[in-house]
């Protein structure tokens, strides 16, 4: 067996190795050329997603990977519907009070809000369910927002957050805890106060106590939702 079937199988192995992953009900298509690995095809949601790059960036030998890895969309939705949602969400939010919103429609670019002044502008484009956010935004905080907005449409297969920060600030694991910590707070099917958030090289662990598993699993689902988060350990307990 040559090297790159090696890494190949070492990744498949790796990927087989993680239930929530589940190759069985979604199979993926590996491929290596040139150093690069990449993946293909459609995975149950965001958390099998990011499992299934760390995992396939964890093997030795991997040096880059081409996502082409989609999420099953929660629900049906044709681009239209899913644009319209985020813009929607984009101009509900006062985070974005400011900030201009425009959307790619039939290869045109129509400005759906441009106040004066403006700070900040967002473009939204989608194609088969995915969503790519461009532009510049003033904070990590609001790239990492609006990238959880995006994610929070039923229809979204992905989210590609190509959204630059002006000026330019670092990043860091307290940056990654303040942004979930806000996507928790405008869930308003979580309680927030009763979640504790901490986070160590991109790894964000939950703890606290919710009366339904249902807000238990939705408190998992708006981290691994933010930008930059790798694993999330929910470590949240259920008391009715």
């Amino acid at each position: 067996m040559n090297e790159s079937k090696q890494i190949v199988e070492a990744v498949r192995k790796a990927l087989g190795g993680e239930k929530r992953i589940d190759l069985a009900r979604h199979p993926l298509r590996l491929t290596w050329a040139a150093g690069d690995l990449t993946i293909q095809g459609e995975v149950a949601d965001i958390a099998a997603k990011k499992l299934a790059l760390e995992r396939a960036a964890a093997v030795n030998g991997v040096e880059g990977i081409v996502d082409r890895l989609h999420v099953a969309a929660a629900e049906a939705m044709g681009d239209d519907q899913v644009r319209t949602l985020i813009c929607d969400a984009l101009q509900q939010d006062t985070s974005f009070a400011a900030c201009t919103v425009s959307a790619w429609k039939n290869g045109k670019l129509d400005a759906v809000r441009a106040p004066t002044p403006s700070e900040g502008m967002i473009t939204v484009a989608v194609s088969d369910g995915v969503v790519t956010l461009d532009g510049e935004v003033r904070g990590l905080g609001l790239k990492r927002l609006a990238g959880v907005l995006a994610w929070w449409v039923p229809g979204s297969r992905d989210v590609i957050n190509g959204l630059g920060v002006t000026p330019p600030e670092p990043d860091n694991d307290g940056e990654i805890i303040d942004a979930v910590r806000i996507a928790l707070e405008k869930d308003p099917f979580v309680n927030a106060d009763q979640i504790r958030v901490s986070t160590q090289d991109a790894v964000v662990v939950l703890n606290g106590l919710v009366p339904k598993t249902a807000e238990r699993e939705m408190a998992e689902f708006d981290a691994w939702c933010v930008f930059g988060v790798d694993r999330v350990i929910n470590r949240i307990g259920v008391r009715p």
